[in-house]
């Protein structure tokens, strides 16, 4: 499966509903300040987090998303939170990023489009693209377990190490957990 998930990858193919690549966008962040993807072209790699300010599976990672984007992100790798949750306003995102101190932009999806672009599912769950193509190098979960003491694989860590390394990523998809993202009907 991840030979032919890499194949189909490397052929412009999507992988069981994840586009090949990510057309530009630009969203706002909770501050009203525009990000797009294209700001981030000299970064080695960039990470979408689909992030909520309610689900309780996304915010027991929310240790782990300041770790990696602190890790990483002194590696010029970058990370990029976005919430697609009907429900949570870009106020309620603002206060829940100030609380926990994250140090990454949350962008407000405000119609859920990007999610509906990517099929994102669920919260957390990440994208990694390359900075230029945009390609998906790896998508799916951060790892594999809500508790930290029961983690037995960093699944986006070892993808963000492949492509720090200059490798192929190994495991391309994995099957993130958690909240459903509320959509806009």
């Amino acid at each position: 499966m991840r030979t032919v998930s890499l194949l189909l990858l490397l052929c412009g193919l999507a992988v069981a509903g994840t586009p090949a690549t990510v057309e530009n966008f630009t969203l706002t962040d909770y501050n009203g300040k525009k990000v797009s993807l294209t700001d981030f072209k000299d970064a080695k790699a960039i990470v979408l987090m689909f992030v909520a300010t309610e689900c309780p599976v996304s915010n027991a990672y929310n240790g782990r998303y300041n770790a990696l984007a602190a890790e990483y992100g002194a590696r010029n790798v970058a990370f990029i939170g976005i919430n697609s949750n009907k429900a949570e306003s870009a106020q309620a995102v603002k206060e829940h990023a100030k609380e926990h101190g994250f140090t990454f932009p949350i962008l407000k999806d405000e119609k859920n489009v990007i999610a509906d672009r990517l099929d994102a599912q669920r919260t957390p769950e990440i994208y990694v693209l390359h900075p230029s193509s945009r390609a998906v190098l790896y998508h799916g979960r951060i790892d594999d377990s809500q508790r930290e003491e029961r983690i037995t694989s960093r699944d986006l860590a070892a993808a963000l190490n492949e492509i720090l390394a200059g490798k192929p990523v190994t495991v391309t998809e994995t099957k993130a957990f958690g909240c459903t993202i509320k959509r806009v009907n």
